[in-house]
């Protein structure tokens, strides 16, 4: 694995758990993929990508094929054999695939399709665990889905290129104006949304910026400019600094609790990079 020497003991922290859950590739024997935060398979895999694992690595291909163990012909992906599959698990699933280098499989295209063919009129995905109609900040859209959603897609043409995303990354920057907890799961915007998280494993402020700077339909708008503004702010000598890792990879150099990780910033030029 071509990781960088300063993470290789990272690499071996997130290697020695592998079989933790019971099977390989960190999943159960019954292939969920997504037990065990932050030591799942799907958690372990954003990981991996951000430690510098080549998407050709045997372990991450086969992270990828677990997750793939339960795409179904429809497109969705499974979280276990029989459970009920929201747009979280197949959106969550398909970005974490498209990051492990399996955008253009075939069983790709069809998720993609999938997720186009149940996003919501308000430009979002939204998980069905609450029926319409109990209220209008339930009846919305989950933006922390819809970043899932959105995350997935950028490795496609369709990213900046389709009108439909471009709706999900303006529900997404109407999200930043309003702060409200939206859809189901109540996503909202508070104190921690604003403190970095790193690697992206949820709804925050650092991973909502990475992901819409692939979007143009984001770039210049008040709400974009504000975000990146508070970006900004969290500099340490051009640095960007992990505030809130989560807590049991908090000591990991990669994303050290209140240091800065020259993987984040990594990340953070990137971002800059896609602005022009």
């Amino acid at each position: 694995m071509a990781v960088p020497q300063a993470y290789r003991e990272d690499l071996e922290a997130l290697l020695a758990r592998r079989h933790d859950q019971g099977a390989d590739h960190w999943a159960t024997p019954d292939g969920r993929w997504g037990k065990g935060s932050p030591f799942s398979t799907y958690d372990c895999m954003l990981s991996l990508v951000e430690l510098g694992v080549p998407r050709s690595d045997p372990v991450l291909r086969g992270a990828a094929e677990v997750v793939l163990g339960l795409w179904e012909e429809d497109g969705r992906i499974r979280p276990a054999p029989k459970a009920t599959t929201y747009p979280c698990h197949t959106a969550n699933g398909a970005r974490v695939v498209a990051r492990a280098g399996l955008a253009r499989d075939r069983r790709m295209r069809r998720t993609y399709e999938h997720l186009l063919e149940h996003q919501q009129e308000d430009g979002g995905w939204r998980c069905s665990t609450v029926k319409l109609g109990k209220s209008e900040r339930t009846d919305a859209s989950n933006p922390g889905v819809t970043l899932a959603a959105l995350d997935a897609f950028r490795f496609t043409p369709a990213a900046g290129a389709d009108e439909r995303l471009d709706a999900g990354v303006a529900f997404l920057l109407d999200h930043w104006r309003t702060r409200k907890p939206l859809g189901p799961c109540h996503f909202g915007i508070g104190s921690l949304f604003k403190q970095i998280e790193y690697p992206f494993l949820r709804y925050n402020v650092f991973h909502y910026a990475y992901v819409l700077s692939f979007y143009p339909a984001a770039h210049g708008t008040r709400a974009f400019d504000e975000v990146l503004a508070l970006l900004e702010s969290k500099l340490d000598g051009g640095g960007l600094v992990v505030e809130n890792p989560n807590r049991r990879l908090a000591k990991l150099a990669f994303c050290r609790k209140g240091e800065v990780s020259e993987r984040a910033t990594r990340r953070y030029r990137e971002l800059l990079r896609n602005l022009g």
